[in-house]
């Protein structure tokens, strides 16, 4: 049986939050929680609450051994951008992008 948990509009750019996520695709939780936690990205952190989101969700939902769970999959998505200016020289300004993600955690149980 599957669950799932989402992180929406994340303030990291999806693509650095991508290589964090791929690190834990296909672990077992106890072991994508120890490889995300001690990740030295930020995303690591924030996927690491995900998880723990999930597995939480998962002893809620009932009838699940949370001992047998394993991340299924892991969607990053690109949220909406924020749009900055940064001042520049001779009164001009560029524009600056903040980029955020929308994160969906899946787990399931191991056959």
């Amino acid at each position: 049986m599957e669950v799932s948990a989402k992180l929406r509009f994340a303030r990291i750019t999806p693509q650095k939050m991508r290589l964090v996520a791929n690190l834990a695709k296909g672990l077992p939780v106890d072991k994508a929680g120890y490889q995300l936690k001690f990740s030295q990205k930020k995303g690591g952190l924030m996927l690491s609450k995900l998880l723990d989101s999930a597995v939480a969700n998962a002893r809620e939902k009932g009838g699940i051994d949370v001992d047998n769970l394993y991340v299924k999959n892991v969607f990053v998505d690109a949220g909406p951008i924020m749009k900055r200016f940064m001042p520049r020289a001779m009164g001009r300004a560029t524009q600056v992008l903040k980029r955020t993600s929308h994160v969906t955690l899946i787990l399931d149980e191991a056959r």
